[in-house]
């Protein structure tokens, strides 16, 4: 079939003024669902009192999507395309079944609350995208018009422009280069967290990263997005230091590092701190063109450099550094708009009193920042406190935008409030605090998992209410899997009750850490609605086989059955050790490698949740077997052993790593045998897959759960 796009400029609907096939949002539905679709006009309409629109028309096969930006357009095709023909596209694959002619439809105007959908975590550069070339890229952006994005963050080749900055001011190539983390450590470098480690960065890489950045931009750009730029905040190299024993620099602590790894930060009276930072953004401005928002936070999970009982000292710094950060980026670019994440407000609430964040925000025009305030799950489920924009008032006048991290790390076990997703953030827009509330978002660590949570933000996003889950999801599931059967509806509702009814920040088996970790303690919910829902998901597979999506479903939800048989036959075997029953440790041992094996076979017919994909992603950015392997190797340390004191905090569920990492590491510490550097021989040794995968994948699901019900 040809494909039939008309796309019409307009100032109205019914006013047509020009035509043009290269329209953004027709490359975006081509590049998504081929050449196949006919009769699809798109037409430009005004926004709504400011707001982004969409207005969806299907009449006598012709279908005429109206809206007032090339992501309204999008949002609004797959908005369609789900609520009406029953058709999805995501991460993990697609269930497209369209029919001949377009149903027949007619929507009211959907106008969004918000001038912002905010999307990404500065962490996503680490635990998935580091190693992404722009093929992956693309796709992500395209995802994220798909799902109403417009103010993404973007975060590639920061380093390479800081380079040009030090270099600028004096200081030697090799220990500007030094100074960078290796690739899947960036983003805790460019938070401040973390100098050189596992580091640095060759001109190869720098050069890369510029020309990836470059299509990154330019595609968000096209789309009318408004990409977050990285700014200066006030970390500089040891180089630096040494080279300005005048200055009175801060040495900051983060993650167990010993200090020669944590940053030091300018003080804030250093007229230097506006210097660089005007330079910053100046050289990014050379290089990629002038940009509306810039982020940039100096103390993320980190203690301010002043005595805890020097209150006034304490306010009179983040006033000075609040006005310093704001004034370094403003000199580069006076237009520009501060972004902060507001994350350690919440996350180190008894330092950020109101006192504290007022005086943060003091010197700051109100229309120059906006905060984002990360993990609106937290409060409820985490640190047990009001709200964070509650608690400050709505940010003291500031604009800011509410978020949600659905996920640390990168773990992919199932974790999430659906019922909060649906509703928390439809309290802070019709509050009184709502006046200054700009924009809807979510900013998970990790992407590629738990991708119901992602559709229903997504929907979030556009609506002034809150959903309606028992519908959204009868939605949701004939979109995905192509019906939505009795026992489907009964596995959902324990799913609510269950994995999806709580929020975790560390979803991890207790073998996922060889012993219970004290610190950072594991929770997954493995309870009798947990099993119970995925032995209903999985007895839907006559009916619904035909969709991957389905599938793919399935075998992920088998694998984290059989993980989670595993993991309570597990904590058993550990008490038996330490009872001194070895034998029968033993024999539990064994039953636990049999069932992750099979979990691990289970997943590699999964497109994502595997191991091989995330070492050739890494391997592929390598120019010489030497740079492939040491981009392997810091790939690999990041899920496991990470550095510092944050081991397993990236713990994955992927099929290869639970049969060529997890099991080993455990029958090694059943074997009361010295662990010694088998972690680091592990990371650095080229690994390969030689796991065959099975011929029938979900038969095969559906009988190894069936076979441990008992169990």
């Amino acid at each position: 079939m040809l494909l039939l796009l008309v796309y019409t400029y307009c100032l109205s609907v019914s006013m047509a003024v020009a035509t043009d096939k290269s329209f953004p949002a027709q490359k975006v539905i081509n590049r998504q669902f081929g050449d196949g679709l006919k009769n699809v006009i798109f037409k430009m309409i005004e926004p709504c009192e400011g707001k982004e629109t969409f207005l969806i028309e299907s009449s006598k096969g012709v279908l005429t999507i109206s809206g007032s930006s090339q992501v309204a357009l999008c949002f609004a095709f797959r908005y369609y395309l789900k609520n009406v023909c029953g058709a999805m596209k995501t991460w993990s694959g697609e269930h497209l079944s369209l029919p001949e002619t377009w149903p027949e439809y007619n929507s009211a105007k959907q106008t969004t609350p918000y001038d912002y959908r905010y999307f990404l975590n500065v962490c996503t550069y680490g635990y998935t995208a580091p190693y992404w070339n722009w093929e992956r890229w693309e796709k992500e952006i395209d995802w994220m018009a798909l799902h109403g994005v417009n103010l993404p963050l973007a975060t590639v080749a920061a380093e390479a422009i800081a380079e040009r900055v030090w270099l600028r001011l004096g200081l030697d190539k090799k220990d500007i280069q030094s100074f960078f983390t290796a690739p899947a450590h960036l983003p805790w470098h460019r938070m401040g967290n973390l100098n050189s480690w596992d580091g640095g960065l060759s001109d190869s890489w720098q050069k890369d990263q510029i020309h990836l950045q470059h299509l990154i931009l330019n595609r968000m750009r096209e789309l009318n997005m408004h990409p977050i730029a990285p700014a200066f905040a006030g970390f500089v190299p040891m180089a630096f230091v040494e080279k300005h024993p005048e200055i009175k620099f801060n040495h900051l602590k983060w993650g167990g590092f010993d200090e020669k790894y944590n940053a030091y930060v300018l003080p804030p009276d250093s007229p230097f701190f506006v210097e660089i930072g005007k330079m910053f953004v100046e050289e990014w401005e050379k290089e990629f063109g002038k940009n509306d928002f810039y982020l940039s936070d100096s103390f993320n999970e980190m203690e301010l450099p002043v005595a805890k009982d020097d209150t006034e000292g304490k306010h009179k710094l983040l006033s000075q550094y609040g006005e310093t950060i704001y004034k370094s980026i403003s000199a580069g670019n006076p237009d520009a708009v501060w972004v902060t994440q507001g994350w350690t407000f919440g996350y180190h609430h008894s330092f950020w009193d109101k006192e504290s964040l007022t005086a943060l925000l003091s010197h700051v025009p109100d229309d120059k920042m906006i905060i984002i305030d990360l993990g609106n799950e937290f409060p409820k489920w985490v640190w047990k406190t009001e709200q964070t924009w509650k608690a400050h008032e709505g940010f003291y006048g500031k604009k800011w935008i509410f978020s949600y991290v659905p996920n640390f790390g990168g773990k992919n076990l199932l974790t999430g409030d659906l019922g909060l997703y649906a509703s928390a953030s439809i309290e802070a827009l019709h509050s009184k605090y709502g006046e200054k509330l700009v924009g809807f978002g979510s900013a998970p660590e990790g992407l590629e998992n738990n991708e119901v949570i992602y559709e229903l933000l997504a929907d979030v996003g556009w609506s002034k209410s809150a959903i309606d889950l028992d519908l959204w999801l009868k939605e949701y599931c004939i979109a995905r899997y192509g019906g939505y059967p009795k026992k489907m509806s009964e596995a959902w509702s324990l799913l609510r009750k269950s994995s999806y009814g709580t929020f975790y920040s560390y979803p991890r088996f207790t073998w996922q850490t060889a012993v219970p970790d004290s610190r950072r303690k594991s929770k997954v919910d493995m309870s009798d609605d947990f099993f119970h829902a995925i032995e209903l998901f999985l007895s839907c597979s006559d009916n619904l086989k035909e969709s991957d999506l389905y599938k793919y479903d399935a075998i992920e939800f088998a694998s984290y059955y059989l993980c989670a048989k595993a993991d309570l036959l597990y904590v058993k075997a550990l008490e038996k050790k330490q009872m001194g029953a070895k034998n029968e440790a033993n024999k539990l041992l064994e039953k636990v490698v049999a069932l992750l094996q099979q979990a691990d076979k289970l997943l590699l017919s999964h497109p994502l949740h595997r191991l091989d994909r995330w070492v050739e992603q890494a391997r592929n950015c390598g120019q010489s077997v030497v740079e492939k392997d040491f981009y392997e190797a810091n790939a690999k340390r990041l899920i496991t052993t990470w550095g510092g004191i944050q081991e397993d905090y990236a713990a994955r569920t992927w099929s290869g790593l639970i049969k060529d990492y997890y099991i080993p590491r455990l029958q090694l510490y059943f074997s009361d045998k010295k662990k010694d550097d088998w972690e680091e021989k592990w990371i650095t040794t080229p690994w390969h897959n030689t796991t065959e995968p099975f011929q029938e994948p979900l038969d095969e699901a559906v009988k190894l759960v069936r076979d441990a019900v008992a169990l």
